[in-house]
């Protein structure tokens, strides 16, 4: 299916953090309220055409901070070789981390993530870092590297000037389309979060996403996230019953991937 464009009318909404004053919520509800679903080994291309089986994986992940690195290292001290596909090479004197431009990461290692297990690895193809957190029983994104478990949601922040000359802290959640990997974003030979295929859950993004969102936001920031997501939703549903059949909803109430999944389902039945 052909990828929608990356500049598509959004519908946000602005609330203030319910546990701090000095901070404002901004929130991309076209987004959060899309179909997509990581779809992993059930249709993604990978970010590269020669790379099919390693995903989003190809490049390592950048850590975030010391505390990032600290509670990767953590979980690495846990995973064995039945459960890691690269344990002797992530404990051998090269270590599982390198440093790019001055920054660490996950080492790459034939051509993708060091934590990646390969297929035809026992324990599964993927992340060894996410399979043991499933079968610990343990939220995946509480262990991951934190580019790898908030893509492709993306929290940015700036400070917003007001004419009283007082200001807030604005914190944007939205979408981590290829603009977000930087210019080299363009480049990506497939990218799942504005590509129809990837837009077959069966519950929305908010809600797929609840862990992960709450870390980002916070419990109460994220309920009050949770009840214009719903409120969006009732909108949209009662815009399709009011227009006449086949009426085509405008993309600020419904992601335009969303919308292109939805049509190749019906003519598929």
């Amino acid at each position: 299916m052909v990828e929608t464009a990356l500049e598509i009318p959004r519908t946000w909404v602005e609330f203030d953090n319910p546990d701090d004053a000095e901070e404002r919520f901004r929130c991309d509800l076209t987004w959060l309220t899309s179909s997509w679903t990581c779809i992993f080994g059930a249709g993604c291309q990978g970010i590269y055409a020669d790379a099919p089986d390693v995903g989003c994986c190809t490049l390592g992940a950048h850590f975030s901070d010391k505390d990032d690195l600290k509670n990767v290292r953590a979980a690495v001290r846990e995973l064995g070789p039945d459960e890691w596909q690269y344990y002797d090479e992530g404990h051998s004197k090269d270590g599982w981390r390198e440093k790019e431009d001055g920054d660490w990461k996950t080492r790459v290692v034939d051509g993708a993530c060091i934590f990646h297990n390969r297929p035809g690895f026992p324990a599964g193809a993927g992340c060894a870092l996410h399979q043991h957190a499933l079968l610990t029983g343990i939220a995946p994104h509480t262990v991951k590297p934190d580019v790898c478990w908030q893509l492709p949601i993306r929290r940015t922040y700036r400070t917003v000037e007001l004419p009283d000359e007082t200001s807030y802290l604005e914190i944007s959640i939205g979408e981590y389309d290829r603009r977000g990997w930087g210019p080299g974003g363009h480049d990506l030979d497939w990218y799942c979060s504005g590509n129809p295929e990837a837009h077959v859950g069966s519950s929305p993004v908010y809600v797929s996403n609840e862990g992960e969102l709450r870390h980002l936001m916070g419990d109460n920031a994220y309920d009050e996230l949770a009840r214009h997501c719903e409120a969006h939703l009732l909108q949209a549903t009662a815009l399709r019953e009011a227009g006449p059949a086949g009426r085509r909803l405008l993309p600020l109430f419904v992601h335009p991937a969303t919308l292109l999944a939805e049509d190749d389902a019906r003519k598929s039945q």
